[in-house]
């Protein structure tokens, strides 16, 4: 009797464990495209239309002294007329609300400007009534914004450009383009001289025009590398002064520097804590201010003249609340900037508290300086030019560099062609992904909206893997 023996159960050897992709080279400029892929595709609206209303308010200057020619300005000649009595010209017409400031005429030609509060004007809004100085005759009257007295059209644009008229929450998009910016810039720049130094002959201009004699996307490439290295000090500067007005980096920024002492000297004006004119809009004073006499305008000015305050722009502020000290600021912010200020005891007639610019930190002057620049008023005309000219460049680089990723982008039953695939970030050495990682948490706590945005950002690109590779699991198995 044959016996047959049952065959032996084979067994499959192990599956091999999967391979750790080593450490490659160019792993670092393949995350750096993937990661500017990703903030121009997502953070690149947010940068064009902050660049749309910054060139409306580049514009907006002119356009307000074009339109408001009739009150700012004024054909009189002769000797001014006492405060006094261009205040009493300005209570004359009943604007209502209480009687808060006078700036002065800055030059021949311009009016004085009588600033109310009233109840019915918004955060950092005042009543302003403009007063020839000459002949005390009222100009006009209407609301005026912040400390730069900006007037409605220059307002609704500065609105439109800080958050779209949309209030509080809508700084949320202007934060978001100054938190990104500076990453998009700086991604931009690794890539521009990692495609300019993998060419055999490489010259210094390439790196600031495009590259000559091509077509299609390779010139729509050139073009947006070029323009953006011409840009790139601009997106660096406006990125940073626009975080300094930003809700939550901006609270940051204060913080740091209050605690390294980099804040604007304060000046003593006797009110209590939460009072003053720097809010205009804070919660009001226990005690209301005392009743105010035109004539003591003329009176502290002549004191604020003997004490060195000569400046033709100037704000007399009234006090806050009672017991408190008359203030006259000077309020050229360019070039020569003239900041002085002191408190004026009016009964008395003497200075109590001086602060002059010249012994502000260097820091806080740097923030004044730099936040004129990023308004236009820094050094003038000029000033406006250089920010309409960046905002157009910024603009064109923006739509270049969608048109390149409408030429890339995934067709019907086609397949797209990304410059990086998936998985950079595992082919970083160790030391160099910890590193990676490290920044972005202390950039994301110093800039929360960034570190938000960059934590969504990879969720949807791990998303987006994870359906790609389901869907070609359950095509293989279909087919």
């Amino acid at each position: 009797m044959s016996i047959v023996s049952e065959p032996e159960e084979i067994v499959p050897p192990p599956a091999p464990a999967a391979p750790v992709a080593p450490a490659t080279p160019n792993a670092w400029k393949g995350l750096a495209v993937r990661l500017h892929f990703y903030a121009g595709l997502f953070a690149a609206p947010f940068i064009l239309v902050a660049a749309v209303t910054g060139a409306l308010y580049a514009l907006a200057p002119q356009l307000e002294s074009w339109v408001y020619a009739d009150q700012l300005t004024t054909s009189s000649t002769g000797s001014e007329l006492p405060l006094a009595t261009q205040v009493d010209a300005a209570l004359a017409t009943n604007p209502g609300g209480t009687l808060d400031a006078v700036r002065t005429a800055p030059e021949p030609g311009t009016t004085t400007r009588v600033l109310f509060n009233r109840d019915d004007l918004g955060e950092s809004e005042r009543w302003t009534v403009f007063v020839d100085p000459v002949t005390a005759e009222v100009k006009g009257e209407m609301a005026t914004y912040g400390g730069s007295g900006a007037l409605p059209l220059r307002t609704t644009v500065s609105q439109l450009h800080r958050n779209l008229m949309l209030g509080e929450p809508g700084r949320i998009y202007s934060e978001m383009a100054a938190s990104w910016m500076w990453f998009v810039a700086l991604g931009g720049l690794v890539l521009w001289v990692a495609r300019w130094r993998a060419k055999r002959k490489r010259r210094i201009a390439d790196l600031v025009r495009p590259e000559p004699g091509v077509k299609g996307r390779r010139r729509l490439v050139g073009r947006h590398g070029a323009v953006g290295v011409w840009l790139l000090a601009g997106m660096l500067f406006l990125s940073a002064t626009g975080l300094t007005w930003s809700t939550y980096a901006g609270a940051n920024i204060s913080t740091i520097r209050s605690n390294l002492g980099w804040t604007t000297p304060k000046l003593e004006t006797g009110a209590p804590s939460g009072g003053g004119h720097d809010g205009h809009g804070a919660a009001a004073p226990a005690e209301p201010p005392p009743a105010v006499s035109s004539a003591t305008f003329d009176s502290v000015l002549g004191t604020a003249r003997r004490a060195g305050i000569d400046a033709g722009a100037l704000e007399i502020a009234t006090p806050a609340s009672a017991g408190a000290l008359w203030t006259v600021t000077e309020i050229k912010t360019s070039l020569p900037t003239e900041a002085d200020k002191i408190s004026v005891d009016a009964s008395t007639g003497t200075v109590v508290d001086t602060v002059r610019f010249d012994d502000w930190p260097l820091m806080a002057k740097l923030t004044t300086w730099t936040i004129a620049g990023h308004m236009g008023t820094l050094f003038g005309i000029a000033n406006q030019l250089l920010l309409l000219a960046f905002a157009i460049g910024l603009i064109a680089v923006i739509l270049l560099g969608y048109r390149m990723w409408w030429l890339r982008r995934p067709t019907k039953g086609g397949v797209p062609s990304p410059l990086a695939p998936r998985g950079q970030f595992r082919k970083l050495s160790q030391p160099v992904g910890f590193a990676v990682v490290l920044a972005a948490v202390v950039v994301g706590w110093f800039a929360p909206l960034f570190g938000i945005s960059l934590v969504a950002f990879l969720a949807f690109d791990a998303w987006r893997g994870h359906r790609a590779v389901t869907r070609a699991a359950a095509r293989a198995a279909a087919s």
